[in-house]
């Protein structure tokens, strides 16, 4: 009786739900912490473990590279216009482009390569890990003598980071040449002004904190529906946790990761 009075106590439920968020965030850095040394580590990169990491690339990579360009440019196209639109209307047609390059490149467009990438690649990536090492294949593979960090874990984390990178900066260089082709039209003679604006936008302190913030939405990611594919099922009973509940989970603490990484690079820009 003593036991269940304590375990319905609200204050117990919640610094339970405490202490598992921190061990949960404690055990995703450490995660962290051996994929970046596998990532650095030459042993990685040997032929056995290189044909892996070369296919989860591709793989991540190619499957999502034309669907999100063309959705890109289509939604910075109507974007655009709307903020050229609205700012001619009220007077302000000068500062169209600065609002453009600001909205656009310096936030949506990192947030939404990381939010793409993390429902296309990397959650359902978490799940599938969670689902082989509840049918004991990790085991198995550590019964053979090889390595499930290297050959299973690692090609994933790092096919979600360099996904995240190569889809910001493609969409990002897109965008720049959309927004110079909607204001100026098909015209060389507004370049300097152009390249004038957006390098005053992307001052060294703006730049190391957009380069900072789509870095960190890269490793946030990649790494977070990973680690929780690997530590979240300990303990639990296989049938009381389905795949929804395990994609949900990852996603909750993703979704609040990512908020966490705009909200501090919002407040270095713009305080």
């Amino acid at each position: 009786m003593i036991v269940k009075a304590s375990t319905s106590n609200p204050l117990f439920r919640m610094s339970r739900s405490a202490q598992r968020w921190l061990v949960g965030s404690w055990r995703t850095l450490l995660f962290g912490v051996m994929m970046l040394s596998l990532m650095f580590s030459p042993a990685s990169y040997r032929r056995e473990h290189r044909r892996a990491v070369a296919y989860q690339i591709v793989l991540g990579t190619n499957a999502n590279l034309i669907w999100f360009t063309v959705l890109s440019a289509l939604i910075s196209l109507i974007l655009i216009r709307i903020v050229v639109v609205t700012a001619v209307s009220y007077g302000l047609s000068r500062y169209a482009l600065e609002m453009v390059v600001r909205v656009l490149v310096l936030e949506l467009i990192p947030l939404t390569a990381a939010l793409f990438i993390a429902l296309r690649r990397t959650l359902p990536d978490g799940v599938e890990l969670a689902e082989m090492r509840a049918r004991g294949d990790l085991h198995a593979m550590r019964a053979q003598g090889l390595d499930p960090l290297r050959l299973e874990f690692f090609p994933r984390a790092a096919a979600g980071i360099f996904s995240v990178l190569m889809l910001a900066a493609l969409s990002c260089i897109l965008t720049l040449i959309l927004a110079y082709l909607s204001i100026y039209g098909f015209n060389h003679w507004a370049l300097p002004g152009y390249t004038r604006i957006v390098g005053q936008i992307f001052n060294p302190a703006v730049t190391m904190i957009f380069v900072l913030k789509t870095v960190f939405f890269s490793l946030a990611v990649s790494l977070i529906p990973i680690a929780s594919a690997l530590y979240s099922t300990q303990g639990v009973p296989l049938h009381s946790r389905s795949k929804a509940a395990n994609e949900l989970a990852a996603m909750v603490r993703l979704f609040a990761v990512l908020l966490l990484i705009e909200i501090a690079s919002l407040m270095g820009n713009y305080y």
